[in-house]
């Protein structure tokens, strides 16, 4: 049978293998990333004195309110977070935790990924352009759309092109403003079909856009929980599944048609 003292030494001696695999874990890089909100765009509006939409070949309108486009900040695929890190992010609501994975391609350098990513921007900004003209019943061959967002990558923002391509050339189709005036947010790809899809970090996406004078925000449908999980007081969310769900849901918005507004 053991004494005290000798159960307390063995006790503590099989504590320090337990602890060495804490500290361990605790110092070890974890294959995740930390995101939080990032930067929003006025897509009606310019960026660094050049305009984000420019058109020919139609007659363009005047605008009212905004447009933002918005995004999330990560830490970059070469970025070690430990355990520490990990652990902080977690329990903060304006910070979350994704798998690096979910964020970046895996095995590439941030060089690459910064490649990768403007590369899925100019595929969303064609897309944007098909999506919009298409709508408008407009020929792309007569109609050119040019698109400048420097330093900004991925294809979240193309729903956003494609709703600013709309509201400079027709509004809702009786010269009223897409946004009525209001500052609108949203986030989502677009397929040329004007097919609106899903893109991750809808949360802090809420976030950016509320503190960016934001108070309603566009969401795919798909996410709506995930957009409701850490909702701004205030923030208004329709979700949209078209480029045609989104006009028309503004469009009612504007008219004071609330039974016609989706909702989450």
């Amino acid at each position: 049978m053991l004494t005290s003292l000798t159960r307390t030494r063995a006790l503590a001696l099989c504590a320090l293998p337990v602890a060495a695999l804490l500290a361990a874990v605790g110092l070890a890089p974890l294959p995740y990333a930390i995101a939080s909100p990032g930067t929003t765009a006025d897509v009606l509006g310019s960026v660094d004195g050049r305009q984000v939409i420019t058109i020919s070949g139609a007659p363009v309108r005047d605008t009212e309110g905004e447009l933002l486009m918005t995004t999330i900040v990560a830490t970059g695929p070469s970025v070690d977070n430990d355990f520490a890190d990990i652990a902080d992010a977690w329990f903060r609501t304006d910070q979350a935790v994704l798998p690096r994975d979910s964020v970046y391609p895996p095995g590439k350098s941030d060089a690459e990924v910064e490649e990768h990513n403007l590369g899925e921007m100019k595929e969303s900004q064609d897309a944007a352009t098909l999506a919009a003209l298409g709508y408008l019943k407009l020929d792309p061959k007569d109609v050119k759309v040019t698109l400048h967002l420097a330093d900004i990558g991925g294809p979240s923002a193309g729903f956003l092109f494609s709703l600013g391509i709309v509201d400079k050339l027709d509004g809702y189709g009786a010269d009223g403003d897409l946004t009525g005036g209001r500052t609108v947010a949203g986030t989502g790809t677009i397929e040329p079909d004007g097919t609106v899809g899903a893109v991750g970090g809808v949360s802090l996406k809420t976030q950016a856009a509320a503190r960016d004078g934001a108070s309603v925000f566009l969401v795919p449908e798909a996410e709506c929980s995930d957009a409701q999980a850490e909702l701004p007081e205030g923030m208004r969310l329709i979700p949209v599944s078209t480029l045609t769900d989104a006009v028309a849901s503004l469009r009612a918005l504007e008219q004071g048609q609330e039974a016609k507004v989706r909702s989450c």
